[in-house]
């Protein structure tokens, strides 16, 4: 789908009275895209083939202290925010800014602020051999200045007073991580992203969906399972662990729908999936 019919799309639900049907969500045709590789702090090592949509954005980019962040506010007003966190490629990845659009336009203040606070995001064209000690500069646990700020401007900017997050590969270990230690993140949706060797892991504090694909090489079905039956032995609130047939690591945000049709409903599935989490939560 070209940048031009992405924003038309997101437009016509932000004029929508009442919630899309789910199809209506995630509706989507055919788009110009570069091909670039993957990878996320669980596993430092290139991993499948992820596109880069063609969408410059509804919304618009702000400063918060320290750091650059991306919003986007629903046309009706709102006091329901959600913070979404970005993958290696950085918080302006085009991909990302219209899944922040998605989610504006299903009625929560939505912003996607720079989780690397101004460091370079991982380029597609680097040197693989030098990814760890790029990530070692930029750790996923220790983002909690980062969320504290985007917190305090969404209450005091935005008049935010509920709280939801959303984040993709070393987002969703950011999310995993701020769904241990922040009560007011009432929700949150970590898609392909999980702590491995914090014993603190599953004490998860309010409602999580955990999203994967059954073919990602990066997060093995054997480790989903094992988070998952610990979940249930250890976690007091509600939590989802959620696998979709056949579908590879980062499907949600940067698979092409129209290469392989047959992955296209479990695309619209899990975007469908994550706003219903969140409408339910929040």
């Amino acid at each position: 789908m070209a940048g031009g019919e992405r924003k038309k799309e997101i437009l016509a639900l932000q004029k929508k009275k009442v919630q899309p049907e789910a199809h209506e969500i995630t509706k989507q045709k055919s788009f110009s895209v570069a091909v670039f590789k993957m990878a996320n702090e669980a596993c430092p090592c290139p991993c499948d083939i992820g596109d880069k949509f063609e969408y410059g954005g509804l919304g618009k980019e702000v400063q918060i202290e320290h750091i650059k962040a991306y919003l986007c506010k629903p046309q009706c007003s709102s006091d329901k925010a959600v913070i979404v966190v970005q993958d290696i490629f950085g918080w302006d990845l085009p991909n990302t800014r219209y899944i922040v659009d998605m989610l504006a336009a299903n009625g929560y203040i939505t912003i996607c602020p720079d989780f690397f606070a101004g460091k370079e995001a991982w380029s597609p064209t680097a040197d693989w051999a030098t990814f760890q000690e790029w990530l070692k500069t930029r750790p996923a646990r220790k983002a909690d200045k980062e969320a504290e700020v985007t917190l305090k401007y969404l209450k005091e900017q935005c008049s935010a007073k509920k709280f939801g997050m959303v984040g993709f590969c070393w987002g969703g270990v950011v999310t995993h991580h701020l769904m241990l230690k922040y009560p007011e993140i009432k929700a949150g949706v970590s898609l392909y992203g999980i702590i491995r060797d914090a014993e603190d892991r599953y004490n998860l504090l309010n409602p999580t969906l955990f999203i994967f694909g059954e073919k990602d090489t990066v997060i093995p079905l054997e480790q989903v399972t094992i988070l998952e039956q610990k979940l249930k032995e250890h976690c007091k609130t509600k939590f989802e662990v959620k696998v979709y047939p056949r579908q590879t690591h980062g499907f949600v945000h940067r698979k092409r729908e129209d290469v392989n049709p047959e992955d296209k409903p479990y695309i619209e599935e899990a975007r469908t999936d994550m706003i219903m989490w969140l409408n339910k939560y929040i």
